[in-house]
């Protein structure tokens, strides 16, 4: 509904309701104000028919779709499952509609399969982040090479020495 460029895709392993929906979208899509542009996203949307529900999760994965609504009898257990989506929605009484205008989740989410690199805009977005690390000699003997390895291979001389003149002085102290 928000474009003609926009794509549905329904994955179910139910053959029947499957053969079923294109009457129904057809019937619901007479009664819609915005027919004609939804008839043009229509167009390219589509209904998979997979064997089972590990199979539906899979591929749901790989798309990473920017909505996901799960109405399912174990939505719960699916939702758990999920690893790549903008914004999910579970059960028979979570419409998209809910979190584009009502029940405080994010709106602003990654859209073309960028769900699987990508979080929507959140309270994250606006807080400023600080990593630290603090290694031990243990932690040395332990990354230390990989370290000069990578540095060596992207030609930072300094960053692999920076790493080289630890592992020597590890391997002083065990001495």
């Amino acid at each position: 509904e928000h474009g003609p460029d926009s794509q549905s895709i329904l994955l179910t392993a139910d053959e029947g309701f499957a053969e079923s929906l294109p009457e129904v979208i057809s019937s619901l899509l007479a009664q819609m104000p915005r027919c004609e542009m939804m008839e043009k996203s229509l167009s390219h949307s589509r209904i998979i028919l997979l064997h089972n529900d590990n199979e539906i999760m899979e591929f749901s994965n790989l798309y990473a779709p920017e909505h996901l609504i799960i109405n399912h009898s174990r939505a719960a257990e699916l939702a758990a499952e999920v690893t790549n989506a903008g914004s999910v929605f579970i059960g028979p009484w979570s419409p998209e509609s809910a979190g584009d205008y009502a029940s405080g989740t994010n709106h602003t989410l990654p859209t073309s399969g960028h769900a699987r690199a990508y979080s929507g805009v959140n309270i994250d977005a606006f807080m400023k982040k600080i990593t630290f690390q603090q290694l031990s000699p243990l932690g040395i003997r332990s990354i230390g090479r990989t370290v000069e390895v990578m540095a060596e291979n992207e030609d930072l001389a300094a960053h692999k020495l920076a790493m080289t003149l630890r592992i020597e002085a590890v391997n002083n102290q065990t001495k």
